[in-house]
């Protein structure tokens, strides 16, 4: 039989609400986990420390390092709205531009401009790729590109990139990870036939991006320029 929590007794604070337990389960709410493509980066500036310990100028870098890698590979948990024909963020950042434009021509989805919502990532921002809708992955295809700044409009057509179509009940959706001046590493790590849920983590961009996200014709876009984006929660778009 499960054994059953202690409560507090007559006012008196339990072992748990005051103990080591209480303050793992409190640092666990709060801190957010981290995605695993951070590890080599935490673990190495953490060895270096390790190594320069009594050199407080090796030391403290590699701490800080360290401190910087866990912020930036962080994996919040969220929760997607649960309305049916909703479209949320695919990634933490701002709204650099909600327009219509023809979609690269690797996804195949036509020669046409259609709906799209742009999201710039920076350093400060959590860089984990999300699911925009429900849907099976179709294609997934890298494209060598430069590197430009990702916050510029040519930086859809002219930099490195890996798009993702899935193939929703709304009809084909297409999500491009862009690679920007720093970010030079992109990790899909979905395949062809795989089931993605709304919200859920796909890929990551390594030290400042861009995510475009386009939508079939006659989609909604609610997003705005100059907007905060929160992955898998912000809706950014009503599809038909």
């Amino acid at each position: 039989m499960a054994r059953r929590p202690q409560t507090p007794v007559d006012g008196q604070l339990t072992e748990h609400s005051t103990g080591l337990g209480h303050v793992t389960e409190l640092i666990r709410h709060t801190v957010p986990p981290l995605h695993p493509a951070g590890t080599p980066f935490i673990a190495g500036s953490l060895a270096v420390a390790a190594v320069g310990y009594r050199k407080g100028w090796i030391r403290v870098p590699a701490l800080l390092t360290a401190a910087a890698c866990a912020g930036f590979f962080r994996h919040p948990p969220r929760v997607p709205p649960t309305a049916e024909g909703v479209a949320v963020a695919p990634a933490d950042g701002e709204v650099t531009l909600v327009d219509t434009h023809v979609p690269p021509a690797e996804l195949d989805l036509g020669d046409q401009p259609l709906p799209r919502v742009s999201i710039f990532l920076s350093v400060f921002d959590a860089h984990v790729q999300r699911a925009p809708l429900a849907g099976v992955v179709d294609a997934v295809v890298h494209t060598p590109g430069a590197f430009l700044s990702a916050d510029l409009p040519e930086a859809s057509d002219a930099n490195e990139r890996t798009t993702v179509r899935l193939a929703t009940e709304h009809g084909p959706v297409g999500v491009v990870q862009i690679a920007g001046l720093v970010a030079r590493r992109i990790r899909t790590d979905c395949a062809v036939g795989d089931q993605l849920e709304r919200g859920e983590t796909y890929g990551i961009i390594r030290f400042g991006s861009r995510v475009d996200t386009y939508f079939p014709a006659g989609t909604e876009l609610t997003a705005y320029s100059g907007q905060r984006a929160v992955a898998a929660e912000t809706v950014i778009a009503h599809l038909p």
